[in-house]
């Protein structure tokens, strides 16, 4: 199977900033040709943060089109005959007043697919709120657990409604396009930040709508992060499994809590989390880590950023790749995905705005 198995796809991509720039990074990885449509007086709103911009934008094209002008109305136009994909990420209704709203798009052009990302949705009564990301996740429940551990204040460090809108748009994506291999038709899909947020709680949610209580992974008290002699930290991850508890006891010598049920650890959750947080003080994370992979208990190193570039499992994974040459060399995040051993990579860096104008207008 190629790494590019995308190559000979179109995309055009009127989404800004966050979930259209990662769902179609993705897709160009994986061998599409991805076109940013983007307005005039500056583009892509991202381009204000060129880190964060270049980041998402690498292996893609850039083209300046003002489709509130009758000439960049048919600009798009004409791009639309040639595409395979049109991206949108619009408030809902913009693109109708445009004059480019999925069913006119799609009556001229049946064999397009038609994705439109927004926070709420296409329908329903919050369609038109505007919100951003911890919104979302406070409509999926996300930060239910946040509240009932007086944690209100603090966010988390991902963009979860972006990223997890932005891998749904590209298996739509996908999945749109296989479908049309076999009925030559396109499709409209409606991608919600908040749908799938919804979505990623469904073990959640699965259980209380089905009036059972939730496994609640955060009560065992080996499961968290704990500080090392060293002044390191290490994450313990072990969620149900006696076998991985009676190991840990019997490595940090407390072998008489070893026999302990789930049900009777999560009980004295509070008392066995202190203990082995004492117990983990005595010693430095790398002899805490060469310990607990010898006794084949789950943990791992909590990483800052700059650790992550350098840890050696991902290196050796070959997450971290360069790309771009000459003018704009980036060091890059490699695509999650590999296909018979190679990582796809779009070449390229980060497009100039309106860098491709000659070339597709």
């Amino acid at each position: 199977m190629s790494s590019r198995p995308l190559e000979g796809i179109r995309i055009l991509s009127l989404a800004e900033q966050y979930p259209g720039p990662y769902a179609t990074l993705l897709l160009a990885d994986l061998g599409a040709e991805v076109i940013l449509v983007e307005r005039p007086d500056g583009g892509d709103p991202a381009r204000a943060f060129p880190a964060f911009h270049a980041a998402f934008a690498r292996g893609k094209r850039s083209i300046v089109v003002d489709l509130k002008t009758p000439e960049g109305r048919a600009a798009l136009e004409s791009l639309l005959a040639e595409s395979d994909v049109l991206v949108e990420g619009f408030r809902p209704g913009t693109m109708e007043r445009l004059g480019f709203g999925p069913r006119a798009v799609r009556a001229a052009h049946p064999r397009l697919i038609y994705v439109s990302i927004s926070g709420f949705g296409q329908t329903g009564p919050y369609r038109d709120r505007p919100a951003h990301d911890l919104s979302y996740q406070g409509v999926a429940g996300l930060l239910s657990r946040r509240i009932s551990h007086e944690l209100a204040g603090a966010v988390g460090d991902l963009a979860l409604g972006d990223l997890s809108a932005g891998l749904f748009t590209a298996l739509a994506i996908c999945a749109a396009l296989v479908r049309r291999s076999f009925s030559r038709n396109g499709t409209t899909v409606d991608v919600s930040m908040t749908d799938g947020l919804v979505s990623l709680m469904t073990s959640v949610l699965g259980p209380c709508m089905n009036g059972h209580s939730t496994f609640d992974v955060m009560a065992e008290p080996a499961y968290g992060v704990f500080d090392c002699a060293d002044g390191a930290r290490l994450s313990l991850s072990i969620a149900h499994e006696d076998k991985f508890w009676m190991s840990l006891c019997d490595l940090l010598g407390i072998e008489d809590c070893r026999l302990l049920t789930r049900a009777e650890r999560i009980a004295k959750s509070l008392n066995l989390r202190r203990r082995i947080a004492s117990a983990l003080l005595r010693r430095s994370r790398d002899e805490w880590g060469q310990a607990l992979d010898r006794a084949g208990i789950p943990w791992g190193p909590v990483n800052a950023i700059d650790d992550v570039l350098s840890d050696p499992h991902l290196r050796a994974r070959g997450l971290f790749v360069s790309v771009g040459s000459g003018r704009q060399p980036l060091r890059a995040v490699a695509h999650p995905l590999v296909f018979d051993g190679e990582r796809p990579l779009a070449e390229g860096g980060a497009p100039l705005l309106g860098e491709a104008n000659n070339t597709y207008l």
